[in-house]
């Protein structure tokens, strides 16, 4: 893609060459789109073939890949690094694959609030800025447990999925109230 917009620039205006060039790269995109939807259809199909509960973080992706340019008066800081976690947010396909698993495993999909997933110790329930240490490394400061954060994250978002939730204020509580179908945490993988 880079080559072909190298060679985009270097064409002059409304000649066939970069005519010929806008339909090449046009192809390429049309096939990237082509195998994000193919994986999307495959990777939820399985999903809902072999789970009984599936738990997704409910993002805003439309809000998570917003420009960050900001106006003339005060522009944006990060312009460039924030395009590029755009492109990378929505070549993934994040919100296609939610909603396709919605369309094939109904009344199946728990959409989990995100908010504080991975700021609480799974294990003890702590809840700590402090907890996250980076990017990618979990430290409780209550209890001592160590876990890669993404991990962590995800244990607390399959336990409130299953019928517990993380409370604000630290331990963990069941959730009160009627559930046509009460998913057995045993059967579900760790």
């Amino acid at each position: 893609m880079n080559r072909l917009l190298r060679c985009l620039a270097r064409a002059k205006r409304g000649s066939n060459r970069r005519n010929r060039i806008k339909a090449a790269m046009a192809r390429l995109k049309a096939r990237e789109a082509d195998r994000r939807k193919d994986w999307v259809e495959k990777t939820s199909t399985d999903l809902a073939r072999r789970f009984e509960v599936i738990a997704v973080e409910d993002l805003d992706v439309r809000a998570m890949t917003r420009s960050a340019k900001g106006t003339i008066g005060a522009p944006g800081a990060g312009v460039r690094h924030k395009a590029g976690l755009n492109r990378g947010i929505l070549a993934n396909g994040w919100g296609q694959l939610a909603a396709r698993l919605e369309h094939k495993a109904p009344g199946r999909v728990i959409r989990v609030n995100p908010a504080s997933t991975s700021q609480t110790c799974n294990p003890c329930g702590h809840r700590a800025p402090e907890n996250r240490e980076s990017q990618a490394v979990f430290r409780c400061v209550a209890c001592g447990h160590q876990a890669h954060a993404d991990v962590n994250a995800a244990r607390n978002i399959r336990d409130t999925a299953v019928g517990r939730t993380v409370a604000a204020r630290g331990a963990l509580q069941p959730v009160g109230g009627a559930v046509n179908r009460e998913p057995q945490s045993l059967l579900l993988p760790a």
